[in-house]
């Protein structure tokens, strides 16, 4: 048996994958950066070579010998600037994925996202056969991830063995980079004051590597498969994090306009603002989500969604356990007044309305 590579294995969602491929008793290359933080791999019996996967020749001599590749490397901060988005997430995708067709390797698995498929209609859930229409939005993170996709599928139609999987919020042990589990760690730190109207898929890390597995195994060459658990409202969400940390939830739900306006006030002062348009705006779309075709063409079945979130503050605590919120924090008294202020002139609205 040859080599399987994975790109990115530093990260949450690649640390998964590599542990899940050690266990099903392959021989495991990851490629690294310079500055890559390697804390998710110690102990792993598992290759590590230098490369990034915008330098051909780096990416041509990780290729060497490999089997199957697991390109999980990816930028999912929105706060990168919109070039540095579409040179890592696509033309990094279009640089291994070429690179592994040249090799033969036997079978590519991409890691994509529910960003490329796009949110959902509020109130409803989307599935892979959603037509792409999120680049309205002017998410420049959506509109990568999609168009990375359509730079594997078409290679996939060339001849490359390619399947994409798409993980939703992906919570969990590792997340080093701080991504889908941030919203985790800000809430616990208490730096939520207020939220508007949106929704998520929380899905487990240990379920998207085993769903990466699957798709190695029983997927169909040019499909996608969504590797995703339980959709939540943001109010459920917090409510959820709030029973299981003891924090109290935010108590501030704001219109998005109103939102919007504070958001572009604090952005014109100094320092590192708590939120950014673009994230505000994206946390206020329906990122909602079925996984019917992974659990019937896969064999997916992810675990119960509350252990996820377990499992993401208890990490939190162990790392940062000064700098998180005891169990039994309240919100300041001015957002409660506020929060409860307004729920009671929504709730006069509803009845006075016609």
């Amino acid at each position: 048996m040859g080599i399987t590579l994975v790109t990115g294995g530093t990260g949450m969602v690649g640390s998964h994958v590599v542990r899940a491929l050690l266990a099903r008793g392959d021989t495991v290359r990851t490629t690294v950066r310079p500055r890559s933080r390697p804390d998710n791999l110690i102990g792993m019996d598992v290759e590590q070579v230098q490369c990034d996967i915008l330098d051909r020749r780096q990416v041509r001599r990780a290729m060497r010998g490999v089997d199957r590749v697991f390109h999980v490397a990816g930028l999912t901060s929105l706060r990168v600037s919109a070039d540095l988005t579409f040179r890592v997430n696509v033309e990094g995708t279009r640089v291994v994925m070429e690179e592994a067709l040249r090799a033969a390797v036997q079978r590519v698995v991409h890691t994509s996202s529910f960003a490329a498929i796009g949110p959902a209609e509020r109130g409803s859930t989307a599935d892979e056969s959603q037509m792409f229409r999120a680049g309205r939005h002017g998410l420049p993170y959506v509109n990568a991830k999609h168009e990375a996709e359509m730079v594997v599928l078409r290679l996939a139609a060339a001849g490359l063995p390619a399947v994409i999987v798409n993980p939703t919020f992906t919570m969990g042990r590792g997340d080093l980079y701080r991504s889908s589990t941030d919203i985790v760690r800000r809430f616990l730190r208490r730096e939520i004051p207020a939220y508007v109207d949106g929704a998520v898929c929380i899905v487990d890390a240990d379920d998207v590597a085993g769903g990466h597995l699957l798709a190695d195994e029983r997927g169909t060459v040019g499909e996608r498969y969504i590797l995703g658990n339980r959709n939540y409202t943001l109010d459920r969400l917090f409510s959820e994090l709030g029973r299981i940390s003891g924090v109290e939830p935010p108590a501030l739900k704001l219109p998005l306009p109103v939102a919007m306006t504070a958001v572009r006030a604090r952005e014109l002062l100094p320092g590192r603002p708590l939120l950014t348009q673009v994230e505000l705006r994206a946390s206020s779309l329906w990122w909602t989500y079925r996984s019917t075709k992974a659990k019937r063409e896969l064999g997916y079945k992810p675990g119960h969604h509350e252990e996820s979130l377990q499992k993401t503050i208890q990490w939190y605590r162990e790392r940062e356990p000064l700098r998180l919120q005891a169990p039994g924090t309240r919100q300041p008294l001015a957002l409660r007044t506020a929060g409860l202020a307004l729920r009671q002139v929504e709730r006069a609205a509803g009845v006075l309305a016609p």
